[in-house]
């Protein structure tokens, strides 16, 4: 058997029908009847309205998003679907402070669900800099399927590293 490293931390009874479903060749066929198309997201402009929209129906309260956008430089091997980043500056008597949340570009033509899953991801960093009990409920908070949506995301990231792209680039 061929091993998921996407699925290092599940037990056997999930990898072994992830790997059924990779044997009889029907893991493309089953992401796309539950995620039957890519979102329309593709420009940053576009990433950062999506993203700001989600942050002010959640996270009112905390700092503004000052830039979201794609990275062609993360790489998903590396376990980095999306990084998020605090910039402290002073100047003059201030403190000024930005929040950037980068996505890796693979996610440009993904489903909507995960893209969203990433995008709450990052901005739970937000408020809770650590994965703790308080970040993933957090997530949980901001989009209720979170753990199925990560789940299904790594049989994505699994499709796309054993047959290549499931949805077309428009």
């Amino acid at each position: 058997m061929r091993e998921l490293k996407y699925l290092a931390g599940y037990s056997e009874k999930i990898t072994g029908q992830v790997s059924l479903l990779i044997s009889e060749n029907r893991l493309g066929s089953f992401l796309l009847k539950k995620y039957p198309s890519a979102h329309d997201i593709r420009t940053e402009k576009a990433l950062y309205d999506f993203a700001v929209e989600i942050k002010n129906e959640y996270l009112r309260k905390s700092q503004p998003l000052s830039k979201a956008l794609y990275d062609g430089r993360l790489h998903v091997i590396q376990h980095a679907l999306g990084t998020h980043t605090y910039i402290s500056r002073v100047q003059g008597a201030k403190l000024k402070a930005k929040n950037e949340i980068r996505i890796a570009s693979v996610f440009r033509h993904a489903p909507l669900e995960f893209l969203k899953m990433i995008v709450v991801h990052e901005l739970a960093h937000f408020k809770e800099k650590d994965h703790n009990k308080a970040f993933y409920q957090l997530c949980e908070y901001m989009e209720p399927a979170y753990h199925q949506l990560e789940f299904d995301l790594r049989i994505y990231l699994t499709h796309l590293d054993l047959a290549g792209p499931l949805y077309q680039e428009i």
